[in-house]
């Protein structure tokens, strides 16, 4: 003879303690995942709106042991107005100059060349950053 066993009837005596906390488990990790996405999508969003003014050095040169030539690149909004810091430093890592170029010019995309006029010869130029005048730094 061989002996059966029968599990319980489903159901007949409720539900488990374990799947009511499966249950409480799977609510809270829904709204706690639902709560995640939403903080992330404002942080991106609030990132991607407050850009300002954004710059990038598109070229250098060299032209003497006093001067460098930067071809500076800069996208804004349309009535954004501030300015770029750009620092040339020496093979040695020290500042040979600093300087501030300020934009007031009502277009959204701006070019130009500019020079910085060095202490000694630089071998790289470095942007350290853009302000809008309002104060917020990019």
């Amino acid at each position: 003879m061989t002996a059966v066993r029968e599990a319980p009837p489903e159901n007949r005596y409720g539900r488990s303690a374990d799947q009511r906390a499966d249950r409480r488990l799977k609510i809270v990790g829904s709204v706690l995942g639902v709560v995640l996405l939403g903080v992330v999508g404002w942080i991106g969003y609030d990132y991607v709106a407050g850009q300002g003014i954004s710059a990038e050095v598109i070229k250098r040169q060299v032209i003497s042991d006093e001067r460098v030539d930067i071809h500076l690149e800069v996208r804004k909004d349309k009535d954004a107005k501030g300015y770029c810091t750009l620092r040339a430093q020496h093979e040695d890592g020290s500042d040979v100059a600093r300087k501030d170029f300020r934009f007031d010019e009502r277009t959204d995309r701006i070019d130009r060349i500019l020079t910085l006029r060095t202490t000694s010869r630089a071998t790289s130029v470095e942007l350290l950053g853009c302000t809008v005048d309002d104060g917020a730094s990019h």
